[in-house]
């Protein structure tokens, strides 16, 4: 699947509602009363009613964020649009694992329940005993597994189903306990000891709130996501606040207070002492309310893992789509229209929780990961409004911003300090393992930097050095512009040798049909703060001069020009450095005697990448009428062919093309490989020349009728440099004609950076 492709509009409002109350509806209203009452009393009502209230902050920005990008991935795609992919990185795995932790454990519940109705057995594997609430578990992950893998829309309307069927079940035990409540039984609302217990069973209670969110992983699958989504994200948080209040107080109102505390099943137990108290033809309605409990149960837990298997799903997609994982994830089912195999992986992974996990491990682990996630969300917001990029424009906006995003990034990052440590622990290790999980696999892989990054380093001028240097150095090295023509940045520095580089820079930029990107990088001592710099007159007064003159050379070519002032407390390093922040395709430089004959540092060399083509001008007058084009082969020598290309249809440029042999080279073999290596890179029509003297001795008698010389840097690496010194260096000493050096944008390992390649150009 391509990145342009779409999945299927499949899910109506109705079905996003139902994801996000499905996933909500489950383990929170049918386990956690207990523990919630037994530590807060009638106070625990409240912990619920804060509990949604903090999550409906995350979910105003959710909408907000889902309304203006409509991907499949949902939080993890916002986040890792706006902080970009490192930040991308640990939502994914965060989300991803998370929701998987979750799904086990409903599923574990789903278990539990099943097994109040049949005896089941243990089933042993070998040395492996797996208890029958996981073996009934497992059986129903793998029901819903193969649900989610036929398809979106039977997902949504099993789950419109379900949930409807839940909410009728908790309006009965409602109702009857309506009429069977005492508000004398609340008192004392807060007896001793629980008012502190508060904040620590929210953050408790707040698993029963990972569902809102996921509806935004499904968004690139709702139909009119603009109007549905946010209505569906913020409806389904009012809803399960209202029915998780408005139920426990009915339940503390109707039982004994003693009744619910510590107790798993307390709301089956209510229900069959409810209903207990009426009875049909004789006949007593307490097995008629336990049973209708207990398939609330049911079908609390089934819907929950059922919603929750769909989101992570989509997750896993996406985080495969941006290759944050590998993109072969991808693959959409031919018949279904899924994507098959993220399900399959994410299902894999709840099954294997499922058989290590107990019920409380797997809870709280699927919290705290989802309260990282819904942090960094609200983060992503803010980021997104401050930046404001040309493609944000959201159909629905957070009210009271920036108040919302602040207090639900505070409010999600608190709460995981009431989760036990070893599960705090366990997350802490998540978070380091994605975030080497992007520096060692990912940032060769992902082609979007964020944001974030970008929004700091279009400022870098502006902004403090540490900033911009730890921006730069997270960016992905496969990271490409995002579309638009072909960008040649020519930094330039030198009023003498401005035109020939325009000319150099606008030629190539017209026969590729794109944009010459003039920078003007000023060099500011250490001790003189940017800032100040930024306001200096004749600074500014030269800068102006030197980009309108730019302007008007680019100008003569056709070709559209953008100018840039860089401040910057560097010199050399910062080009490659503004080369990413514009996106540039080419750089091309002037050529200092200081260069040590390379278009990097030395090191850079040892350190980084080029981001992107390089040509340096050595220049002595630049006239491009008879090039001279010297070649072994090598990919920087095919960079010099493509210029040499260019520049020829430019100016009508004579060209020849030079092989010099090497120690084991025949005449024959040397003629052979270069006619080979002219028609495989336009040149079949140059002058063809080989000799067999050494490269420096037949380069510099060639380049005396030449008026350039195109040449590749040499593949040789620092160490052999500093030890034999370069032909490259060599060459420019001896000719009198101006020289470009062509130097191509590729990975180099630490070998080849400190020794070279074996072939040499």
């Amino acid at each position: 699947m391509s990145a342009d492709e779409e999945l299927a509009k499949d899910l109506g409002l109705l079905s996003a509602i139902a994801i996000g109350i499905g996933t909500m509806i489950g383990a929170g209203i049918f386990v956690l009363p207990g523990t919630a009452v037994a530590r807060a009393g009638p106070l625990a009502a409240l912990t619920f009613v804060i509990g949604g209230v903090t999550a409906l902050f995350t979910a105003l920005s959710a909408s907000e964020l889902g309304t203006a990008m409509p991907k499949s991935g949902g939080a993890y795609f916002y986040i890792n649009r706006a902080l970009g992919p490192l930040f991308g990185s640990i939502s994914g795995w965060a989300n991803w694992l998370g929701l998987a932790f979750a799904s086990a454990f409903y599923m574990y519940g789903f278990g539990k329940y099943v097994n109040e109705l049949v005896v089941a057995s243990t089933l042993t594997l070998g040395p492996v005993t797996v208890s029958a609430v996981k073996v009934i578990g497992l059986i129903g992950a793998a029901l819903f597994i193969t649900i989610n893998y036929i398809g979106a829309k039977e997902t949504g309307g099993l789950q419109i189903g379900i949930v409807l069927t839940l909410l009728a079940i908790l309006g009965v035990f409602t109702v009857v306990g309506l009429l069977n409540g005492n508000l004398e039984s609340l008192r004392p609302f807060a007896p001793p000891g629980t008012a502190e217990q508060v904040l620590p069973v929210t953050a408790i209670v707040f698993v029963s709130y990972l569902g809102f969110v996921q509806i935004t992983s499904v968004a690139e699958e709702i139909k009119n996501p603009g109007r549905n989504l946010p209505l569906a994200v913020i409806g389904s948080v009012v809803i399960v606040t209202v029915v998780y209040a408005l139920f426990l107080v009915v339940l503390l109102a109707a039982v004994p207070n003693d009744l619910v505390a510590n107790n798993d099943a307390a709301v089956v137990t209510a229900a069959q002492s409810l209903f207990g108290q009426y009875s049909v033809f004789g006949f007593g309605l307490g097995t008629v309310g336990w049973g209708l409990l207990l398939l609330g149960g049911l079908l609390a837990t089934a819907s929950s893992a059922n919603a929750s298997i769909l989101s992570s799903s989509r997750i896993n997609f996406a985080m495969g789509r941006e290759k944050i994982i590998s993109p072969s994830v991808n693959e959409i089912h031919p018949r279904f229209g899924t994507p098959y195999k993220s399900i399959l992986i994410t299902g894999s992974l709840i099954i294997a929780f499922l058989l290590f996990g107990n019920l409380e491990f797997l809870s709280t682990a699927g919290s705290v990961l989802h309260l990282i996630v819904y942090g960094l969300l609200n983060v992503a917001l803010i980021v997104m409004r401050e930046a404001d990029p040309a493609d944000y424009d959201p159909d629905f906006e957070v009210p009271l911003y920036p108040f919302v995003p602040i207090i639900g990034t505070v409010s999600s990052f608190a709460l995981i300090a009431y989760i036990e440590p070893r599960v705090i622990l366990l997350s802490s290790g998540l978070v380091v393992f994605a975030s080497v999980w992007y520096l060692l696999y990912a940032r060769q892989r992902v082609e979007n930097d964020g944001v974030f990054a970008g929004w700091i380093l279009d400022r870098s001028e502006k902004m403090p050095d540490a900033a911009v240097a730890a921006a730069d150095s997270i960016r992905p090295t496969a990271s490409v512009p995002d579309g638009g023509d072909f960008r040649v940045m020519v930094p330039l520095s030198n009023p003498r040798t401005e035109k020939e580089l325009i000319t150099l820079g606008g030629a190539i930029a017209k026969q590729r049909g794109g944009t010459v990107h003039a920078v003007h990088i000023v060099q500011v001592p250490d001790q003189t703060p940017l800032e100040r710099a930024e306001q200096n007159e004749r600074i500014n007064a030269e800068s102006k001069k030197l980009l309108e003159q730019a302007r008007t050379d680019a100008e003569t070519f056709s070709v559209p020009v953008e100018t840039q002032t860089v401040l910057s407390h560097r010199s050399f390093e910062e080009v490659f450095d503004a080369a990413r922040t514009f996106d540039a395709d080419q750089v091309v430089m002037g050529w200092g005697p200081a260069s040590h004959g390379r278009a990097e540092s030395r090191l850079d060399e040892l350190t980084h990448d080029l981001p992107c083509d390089c040509l340096v001008l050595r220049e002595r007058g630049f006239d491009p009428s008879h090039i001279l084009l010297p070649t072994a082969g090598g990919p920087d020598s095919v960079l010099g062919a493509e210029v040499t290309q260019l520049l020829r249809n430019e100016f009508d440029s004579d060209v020849t093309v030079l092989h010099a042999l090497s120690d084991d080279e025949t005449i024959e073999g040397g003629e052979e490989f270069l006619e080979e290596w002219a028609a495989e890179n336009g040149l079949a029509d140059a002058d063809l020349v080989v000799d067999d003297r050494d490269v420096e001795t037949a380069i510099g008698d060639a380049a005396t009728d030449a008026t350039l010389v195109v040449i590749g840097a040499t593949g040789r690496g620092l160490l052999s440099r500093l030890v034999r010194g370069s032909p490259v260096l060599d060459i420019l000493e001896d000719v009198e004609c101006s020289v470009l050096l062509a130097e191509t944008a590729r990975k180099r390992t630490l070998r080849e950076r400190l020794l070279g390649i074996t072939k040499q150009e």
